[in-house]
């Protein structure tokens, strides 16, 4: 696909069964790509089986799923979390052939789209991500999302010390307007 095809494209929600016909598929996916920014950045296929068999990707609070791109086809995975609270969370993941593509911009808005389209009692989406995670945090802010934390070396890492961890959300009110309510960090002064 062509940048433009990128940026013109649509990306689909298809609500996974880990436990029933989705399971090999999420096994394979999650082991066999790498995940350079997230605390497991290699996932074994026992590891995951048991993730699953723990309700981490589908229970009363976390449902799954694949990102569907209508020409590419499967092309990543999404994970609600918190789904009890009025601010979920989400993990978005892409499979390594399709990172660096433009398709997280696509991913997130798709996302969240079904998260204030779906879920009514949602007031607030969030996502964190490492502070190194450059692209990742770039897609929030081409979403509209609002930078709200930044929590110093918070995000263990395998190979070093600790990175800060990076929170963004966006306020159903300004997923409903497409305005983006500005944060004053500098609202208290000695």
């Amino acid at each position: 696909m062509s940048v433009t095809e990128v940026a013109e494209s649509r990306i689909d929600l298809v609500e996974l069964d880990p436990t029933g016909e989705d399971r090999s598929s999420l096994v394979e996916f999650l082991s066999g790509n790498e995940w350079p920014f997230h605390v497991r950045q290699r996932l074994a296929k026992d590891e995951v089986e048991k993730d699953i068999d723990d309700g981490l990707y589908r229970d009363a609070d976390h449902r799954s799923y694949w990102l569907q791109q209508p020409a590419l086809g499967r092309i990543g995975y999404v994970r609600l979390e918190d789904l009890s609270d009025p601010t979920p969370l989400f993990d978005l993941r892409l499979a390594s052939a399709f990172r660096g593509r433009g398709f997280g911009v696509i991913a997130v808005r798709a996302t969240t789209d079904h998260v204030f389209s779906s879920l009514t009692s949602v007031t607030r989406f969030e996502g964190q991500t490492r502070e190194d995670n450059i692209a990742m945090r770039r897609v929030f802010l081409r979403c509209g999302w609002v930078k709200e934390a930044h929590y110093r070396e918070s995000w263990p890492v395998s190979e070093g010390a600790p990175v800060a961890s990076i929170a963004y959300s966006i306020l159903r009110r300004d997923w409903e307007t497409g305005e983006t309510t500005s944060l004053d960090w500098a609202d208290l002064t000695l």
